[in-house]
């Protein structure tokens, strides 16, 4: 199983790490592509702050990050699974999953970043700003520019399970699986039930649909659960508690959809 996973706009600062190592990162076919990414960020924020406070679209409370991308080659690294903090990763909270569901976490999840394209929790790397709706001056718009360095890597590292995709649509612009890979993609949404005068309004909740997601991940992953197909991961989740509604694609090569309803948001 790969479980795919939006970064958060929040991250945590600091490290006891060396300076970023692009050779030591997961996906090294990649490389070529972030060495340009971060050439390209690195210099924006070295020549214009005001530039590339509005490129980053950074209030004047964040004017912070421009500096902070500046120094990315040289700033300390930690964990990128210590990095990226924020609802989600809350709620997954790898801190604290056992020594099993941990090992298991590093096997199965990757985190899509407008800078590094995709890296798993060990990858070390430094605090950045750069979310992939952004437009760099000579880039352009970040989601397309992934796309081609992606479609080579991402299938091999799918390989032949599962894939499931919790991504925003932001980060779902940098790839999209094709062909049979999205016969064996599930994609999920999470919608709010409630009652109005009687009758049932549905919604997604921004903070509680990416809680939901957190939570997800966590019991999967200490549950031990390898589903190898969307409808054996149906039935897992509905397994762990989950009210989950199912959506094969109508034809070959897209994915499943699965709606998750809750009736509470906390």
């Amino acid at each position: 199983m790969l479980v795919l996973l939006p970064p958060s706009e929040s991250k945590a600062v600091g490290g006891d790490g060396g300076p970023l190592d692009l050779g030591g990162l997961s996906l090294d076919g990649l490389r070529a592509a972030r060495e340009v990414v971060l050439d390209e960020l690195v210099a924006l924020c070295e020549a214009d702050e005001e530039k590339a406070r509005e490129v980053l679209g950074l209030s004047e409370g964040l004017r912070g990050e421009v500096a902070k991308n500046a120094a990315l080659r040289t700033a300390p690294t930690r964990p990128a699974g210590e990095i990226y903090t924020g609802v989600l990763y809350d709620a997954l909270g790898l801190a604290t999953l056992g020594a099993a569901a941990h090992r298991r976490a590093e096997r199965t999840l990757l985190v899509f970043s407008g800078l590094w394209g995709a890296v798993r929790i060990t990858d070390r790397i430094p605090s950045y700003r750069c979310s992939m709706g952004v437009k760099l001056p000579a880039l352009g718009a970040l989601g397309p520019y992934w796309r081609g360095p992606m479609a080579d890597r991402l299938p091999e590292a799918a390989g032949d399970g599962l894939v499931l995709d919790l991504r925003s649509a932001a980060y779902a612009a940098a790839w999209q699986p094709k062909g049979e890979l999205a016969g064996r993609t599930a994609t999920v949404r999470v919608l709010h039930s409630r009652m109005v005068d009687g009758v049932e309004k549905r919604s997604v909740v921004s903070h509680f649909n990416k809680a939901t997601k957190g939570r997800i991940v966590r019991d999967l992953l200490t549950a031990g659960a390898d589903p190898a197909a969307p409808a054996q991961l149906v039935d897992v989740l509905r397994e762990l508690g989950y009210v989950v509604e199912a959506e094969a694609p109508a034809r070959a090569g897209k994915a499943w959809r699965l709606d998750v309803v809750v009736t509470e948001i906390h």
